[in-house]
């Protein structure tokens, strides 16, 4: 437990020095410390708390902080049936979350409307907000949910980390769907 033997100086004599890049401890920061916004309307808000629980333990991936402001949170969990009446609160509150933001949107209803084939409800939230993992299921499993976050962490260590300037990346994603 605490610091590794070997990182630490054989003397009083000696410093102990660590290199690497700025970019590859942001990425390592950004993706061990997900802080999700549970944003749940449905059933599939259930299998999230189930993951929460010491059973599943949602910890081990830096994630067992959760948040329900979204100024606070920087991945949001949409769990469960969006309406259109809902739509504009999602966006709203999607629109709230400090870049960068993730989204994972969780079980049938949320990734394709689900079997609410009508007119009040969203065929999918993708149409709403960009979406970084799809977590298919009714109700998905505690274990696809983790799954998902390892996906998603994944997905962060690969990205470039955002330097002054350049676009961000929901910004891109919206440029993409406008043509």
């Amino acid at each position: 437990m605490g610091i590794d033997q070997s990182l630490l100086p054989a003397t009083k004599d000696e410093a102990g020095i660590v290199t690497t890049r700025l970019d590859e401890i942001v990425r390592w920061g950004r993706k061990n410390s997900l802080w999700p916004l549970p944003f749940g309307t449905a059933c599939c808000a259930i299998e999230f708390m189930g993951v929460v629980s010491s059973k599943f333990d949602i910890s081990r991936f830096g994630a067992e902080l959760v948040r329900f402001s979204p100024r606070q949170s920087d991945m949001i969990l949409v769990a469960g049936t969006i309406n259109y009446k809902l739509a504009p609160v999602l966006k709203r509150i999607y629109d709230q979350i400090a870049e960068p933001k993730y989204v994972i949107s969780m079980g049938a209803c949320a990734c394709s409307g689900g079997f609410y084939d009508n007119y009040a409800t969203v065929q999918g939230i993708d149409q709403i907000i960009p979406v970084d993992v799809f977590i298919p299921g009714c109700p998905p499993r505690p274990e696809a949910i983790l799954h998902a976050i390892i996906k998603l962490q994944e997905r962060i260590d690969k990205e470039p980390v955002a330097r002054r300037g350049q676009p961000r990346r929901h910004e891109v994603v919206e440029k993409f769907k406008d043509n």
